[in-house]
């Protein structure tokens, strides 16, 4: 998940950050089949500006795995915060590995 900066300046950003973290993380961290959670601040864009804030990443097994986590009662109160503190700032990737095979 990458999240945009909302307008408000730093006052709004607090907030947000202080509700994803107080609020909505930790009813994500509730999910069957979650296996983890990372958060990270974006801090700047090479060679320019960047509207994110924040990036998010939850780990499954697989997509059925995913997609069940998905229609959860946690995941789906999680949801809820969420469209309450970030409307319209969040978007949700769905990405997985495409590095092959290790050469270790």
């Amino acid at each position: 998940m990458l999240y945009r900066r909302p307008e408000g300046g730093e006052a709004a950003l607090a907030t947000l950050e202080r509700r994803y973290f107080e609020e909505h993380l930790p009813l994500v961290r509730e999910t069957p089949g979650l296996r983890g959670t990372r958060i990270w601040r974006v801090s700047e864009a090479l060679g320019g500006e960047t509207e994110y804030v924040l990036a998010a990443a939850m780990d499954f097994d697989d997509r059925a795995s995913m997609d069940e986590a998905l229609r959860s009662d946690p995941m789906r109160a999680a949801g809820r915060i969420l469209r309450e503190i970030a409307p319209g700032l969040a978007t949700f990737l769905v990405v997985e590995d495409a590095s092959g095979p290790s050469t270790g």
